[in-house]
């Protein structure tokens, strides 16, 4: 599914859950600044592990 797909979903929570991962992520982002941890972050078939910096808290959106 897509994010067009889900956000066009005849259910409810379906349809809301797109905005609810993208801010479990943030706040992730967040608590990792916080406590100077990496992320573990998966682009296609490969996991990669990313240290976040307050830099990188910047709201960056290719919607």
């Amino acid at each position: 599914m897509n994010k067009n797909a889900i956000e066009n979903a005849k259910d409810r929570d379906m349809a809301s859950s797109f905005v609810a991962i993208r801010r479990a992520a943030k706040r992730a982002r967040q608590v990792a600044v916080q406590t100077g941890t990496s992320l573990i972050v998966r682009q296609g078939e490969q996991f990669d592990r990313i240290t976040v910096t307050d830099y990188d808290e910047l709201p960056k959106h290719n919607d």
